[in-house]
């Protein structure tokens, strides 16, 4: 149950919260990259989750 709660949560977050650890190595992890670059990303062009994902798919 709580799984699921956490999922539509992250499911209606728009922007990633780079501050926590979890979300941060969870987001980094489903996009493939490590958790430095994925920070490295953020500072370049935000915290968008949209944007960090087009970013990472280039």
């Amino acid at each position: 149950m709580l799984a699921e709660q956490t999922s539509a949560q992250t499911a209606r977050k728009t922007h990633l919260d780079i501050y926590d650890t979890h979300a941060r190595s969870t987001f980094a992890a489903s996009l493939g990259v490590s958790e430095d670059r994925l920070r490295r990303a953020v500072h370049l062009v935000g915290s968008r989750i949209s944007t960090l994902t087009s970013y990472f798919q280039k």
